[in-house]
């Protein structure tokens, strides 16, 4: 969990969502957190994706941009 300007955001790291049950358990870590906070799983993989709610990001994405549009 991260907070910038008083905002939580849950953040989740992997190197890559390899298989079905890599990525299932990445986004269940967050899955499991029951607040409307922004929730993140940043990878390698360059394909975007999102599962219930949790929001997928490169590391490129995450490292460039703004923290804005980590909203």
């Amino acid at each position: 969990m991260a907070v910038k300007d008083g905002k939580p955001r849950y953040v989740q790291a992997a190197y890559l969502l390899s298989s079905p049950d890599v990525a299932a358990r990445e986004f269940g870590a967050l899955t499991r957190v029951k607040d409307n906070y922004p929730k993140f799983v940043i990878s390698m993989d360059p394909m975007p994706m999102e599962r219930d709610g949790i929001q997928h990001l490169t590391l490129a994405q995450f490292l460039l941009d703004s923290p804005d549009a980590l909203a």
